[in-house]
């Protein structure tokens, strides 16, 4: 999981983020920006807390289905239509990310606020990056050569020695 880090000349962060974090190796998985939809249409029309929960569980969704959990996010970028829903936004995020990290470690996020999102009921977009841990060391070996050669070659050596034959 990844671990927060934290300079010592810097206080703690302003809100449920953490200045940075580091992951240990394995795979990155890219999330789009999600945003307040259901598989049909925007929910909530004007409701920004009600779009965020949304967009998050979008989120979480996707780093599901690619083998992470929430707690595998290590950086969260949100964008927002509106500066006045801030407060709204903050307030939901307050509600679901307990759940979603528990362990209190919360990914690194960027807050921008945007002129529109790509159809206008839309107020919130959530982009994020987990990293999937690494496969076990022993899932990563191939099989033993004996196996290999037995797959590839009948059994046979791929160097032959060469022997002259009179005709």
């Amino acid at each position: 999981m990844p671990t927060v880090v934290t300079p010592k000349r810097f206080g703690p962060p302003l809100g449920m983020y953490s200045h940075g974090m580091v992951a240990p190796g394995g795979e990155i998985v890219v999330v789009a920006g999600q945003v307040g939809m259901d598989e049909r249409r925007a929910v909530a029309v004007g409701d920004v807390g009600a779009q965020t929960r949304q967009a998050l569980e979008n989120v979480r969704a996707i780093v599901e289905a690619a083998g992470c959990t929430m707690g595998h996010i290590v950086r969260l970028q949100t964008f927002l239509t509106h500066a006045e829903d801030i407060p709204g936004f903050m307030a939901a995020r307050g509600e679901v990310f307990p759940k979603y990290f528990p362990n209190g470690a919360y990914p690194p996020n960027t807050l921008l606020v945007v002129s529109r999102l790509v159809q206008p009921e839309l107020l919130v977009e959530i982009e994020a990056m987990a990293v999937k841990p690494a496969a076990p060391a022993a899932a990563k070996r191939p099989a033993s050569r004996a196996r290999a050669v037995k797959s590839t070659g009948g059994g046979r050596s791929p160097r032959r020695r060469k022997t002259s034959r009179k005709r």
